[in-house]
């Protein structure tokens, strides 16, 4: 569903929050209603090494991988009004924080350990999940990272049956609570 409102996103939003909350998805669709560049952080990692998420991770490790991704956060966020959609560990380091914070707006999207774990289980995309209780390692990851998450500018709760468009149209809601970042026309 189109939104009929229009808006004009004056600073970038960056979303932030644990693999599967639909960052990703959510972000592409926010672009597409708010006429903005969507970028991926993990595509644009990608893209630079010319390797996936997971063979960074395994030939050059994580710490080698989190550097990458400040890189690349800092280089988005220079590049004018955007819906940046950042891999799930890449707002725990308070170096990134601090950089979204100036620079932008952080949107958690919040989605409970179920919900995370239907949309992630099938996948073997995950690094992080490649463990012999995967579940349990998502599990472990949610506890440790929801204080930090919690450190962003907005949080919206993801409903577990939510569609895309009707997260989209709250995300919408939510940052229009914050015409400095984005107006409603």
């Amino acid at each position: 569903m189109a939104s009929a409102t229009a808006y004009r996103l004056r600073r970038s939003v960056v979303l932030v929050g644990m693999m599967g909350s639909g960052k990703t998805a959510i972000g592409r669709s926010l672009a597409a209603i708010l006429h903005v560049p969507f970028v991926d952080s993990d595509a644009a990692i990608e893209e630079a090494a010319a390797l996936s998420i997971a063979e960074i991770f395994a030939r050059d490790g994580e710490a080698f991988f989190r550097r990458r991704e400040t890189e690349v956060l800092r280089r988005l966020l220079a590049g004018g009004p955007r819906i940046i959609s950042t891999g799930g560990g890449a707002f725990l380091a308070a170096e990134n924080r601090d950089m979204i914070a100036r620079d932008a707006i952080a949107v958690w999207l919040d989605a409970d350990l179920t919900t995370l774990w239907e949309r992630v289980r099938h996948k073997d995309t995950r690094p992080l999940l490649r463990t012999p209780d995967p579940k349990g390692t998502l599990s472990r990851l949610l506890d440790q990272r929801r204080d930090l998450y919690a450190l962003a500018g907005l949080r919206l709760p993801v409903g577990a049956h939510a569609s895309i468009d009707d997260t989209t149209q709250d995300a919408l809601r939510l940052l229009a609570t914050r015409p400095d970042f984005l107006e409603t026309l």
